[in-house]
């Protein structure tokens, strides 16, 4: 799917520190833990709970958050829906990558069990 250079830049200049509040209000108001947010953000990246802290705390880019981690070599398995999208028809890998996360978000606060959050094939 096309995204406008104008919306890749905002994903891209957007902090994980601007939104991690927003993932953690999310999945708590549905019962969900923290513990289980940074399992699925550490799942995605790489990400051990310290360095997800670390990167909040430095207030980096969503482009500086992504170029450093180790992206899952299942993500790609991440499909469906989300803000719009189709996140396997995202044409831009950063844009893309944002999307995975918010992807992963969503489903742990819709209550889907975290074995089939963390995609295995």
């Amino acid at each position: 799917m096309k995204t406008t250079p104008k919306h890749n830049e905002r994903m891209a200049k957007m902090t994980f520190a601007s939104v991690y509040p927003h993932y953690l209000t999310k999945v708590e108001k549905k019962g969900r833990t923290e513990e289980e947010l940074e399992k699925v953000i550490e799942w995605l990246t790489g990400f051990d709970k310290k360095k997800q802290k670390e990167l909040i705390d430095e207030k980096v880019s969503f482009e500086t958050f992504f170029e450093c981690a180790n992206l899952n070599r299942n993500a790609h398995l991440i499909t469906g829906v989300i803000c719009g999208y189709r996140v396997e028809e995202i044409d831009n890998p950063l844009t893309q990558k944002v999307r995975y996360l918010d992807k992963l978000v969503d489903e742990l606060s819709k209550g889907k069990q975290i074995e089939k959050i963390l995609r295995k094939k």
